[in-house]
């Protein structure tokens, strides 16, 4: 089966966020973003994730996610952790220093990213599996990472060990937003003119309501979209602002899950963890030429083997029959009965109006239109595999040189 499209998935949160009928009493240990209070005041139903309290839905999970799709939804993602990466010395990531030295850490290149502009990247093992996947910015003087929140204990002592001649800066002094949906760009350009002049996976400064904010034009929706990364103190204020524009609303984790697995990106902890190597997961595309003839970086035998060989199994879009959803952890099965795989994620696409699920089979068995079976509560299902994503990708990118 050929690899999904090369569009960068925005870092994702280990484990599918829970459903609505699953939520938890909080407990006093779990952590709270500075918008707790407003989404306490706007109804949310409140939820642990990933060791914070977080809102699951506001209106409705449907709702939320048909609102982000046909307008702009704002999302609370201040639990995700925000890490700068500076150089020791007076290098910058333009001659080389924490670019380079990153590089040591991860088959992505990141010398090569534009001042002002950001990657996908991940971090991998030594035996060649994803320890995290993240966003990296080339701000001109350092690098700015966002990384999973329940990840981020893992990667930064990671970073500090990795990276003897870097500064690693945690920022936990920033909270980050993301306001994503065709309309997004309307809004955003009323409140900062300048937006108009980005594209897809630009970072820059703004100013929004007289609060200095800098922002990247991306996200983890599959739609046109900015994520804002806006000091604690300011937070409140700037989310208000965003919600009092008519075309915003806003959207919590159940939101967030269906539209990212519409769009077909990677829930670390779910499609991504220390078992399964970029190639399995379809992000190939991610290792140019440069880095896969270095090999310098951790588990590069095994990428590199499957990179030219293919690997044993391959991560595939599911369509199933009926209206059941088939979730995370369902057995996938030949028409013999074999057993021959697992959904990594699955559930109910609002959009596309039916069950939808990604998860790993045999490449002889990840052509599209192959039928299998699925174990749902021990009866099988069928389903199908299909073209990812099954939302069509949204981003505004820059128009192509004629």
């Amino acid at each position: 089966m050929a690899d999904p499209a090369p569009t960068p998935p925005p870092t994702a949160d280990q484990a599918t966020p829970p459903t609505a009928d699953q939520a938890t009493s909080p407990t006093p240990e779990l952590q709270r973003t500075p918008l707790h209070a407003l989404h306490t005041e706007l109804g949310a139903r409140l939820v642990p994730f990933a060791g914070w309290e977080m809102p699951i839905q506001y209106e409705g999970v449907i709702a939320e996610h048909t609102w982000c799709r046909t307008s702009a939804g704002l999302f609370d993602v201040s639990h995700m952790g925000v890490v700068e990466i500076w150089p020791a010395g007076d290098a910058g990531p333009g001659s080389g220093g924490p670019a380079k030295a990153l590089e040591r850490l991860t088959p992505s290149s990141i010398t090569t990213i534009a001042e002002g502009r950001q990657r996908y990247g991940m971090f991998t093992t030594d035996d060649g599996g994803v320890i995290d996947d993240f966003m990296v910015v080339n701000t001109g003087t350092h690098l700015t990472m966002v990384v999973n929140a329940s990840r981020a204990d893992v990667d930064i002592p990671h970073m500090v060990t990795g990276l003897p001649e870097c500064e690693i800066r945690e920022r936990p002094d920033l909270s980050l937003l993301a306001i994503q949906g065709p309309k997004a760009g309307e809004v955003m350009t009323r409140l900062d003119p300048s937006l108009a002049d980005t594209y897809f996976l630009d970072v820059t400064t703004a100013t929004l309501g007289g609060i200095d904010v800098t922002l990247s034009r991306s996200g983890y929706t599959g739609e046109d979209g900015f994520e804002i990364t806006v000091p604690n103190e300011s937070a409140a204020a700037l989310a208000r602002l965003l919600l009092d524009q008519p075309e915003v609303q806003p959207a919590g984790l159940g939101a967030r899950d269906t539209l990212r697995l519409e769009a077909s990106l990677h829930l670390y902890g779910n499609d991504l963890d220390e078992t399964i190597s970029p190639i399995e997961a379809g992000l190939r595309w991610t290792i140019p030429k440069r880095r896969r003839e270095a090999a310098d970086f951790p588990g590069a035998d095994r990428i590199l083997a499957e990179y030219t060989d293919g690997p044993s199994r391959i991560r595939v879009g599911l369509v199933a029959d009926g209206k059941r959803p088939v979730r995370d952890g369902s057995r996938l099965l030949d028409l013999d009965g074999n057993d021959i795989g697992v959904v990594t994620s699955g559930g109910y696409g609002p959009s596309v109006e039916h069950p939808i699920a990604m998860g790993f089979v045999p490449p002889a068995l990840a052509d599209i239109g192959t039928q299998l079976l699925a174990d749902v509560r021990g009866k099988h299902q069928p389903i199908t595999v299909a073209n990812l994503p099954f939302s069509p990708h949204r981003y505004h990118r820059a128009p192509k040189a004629s």
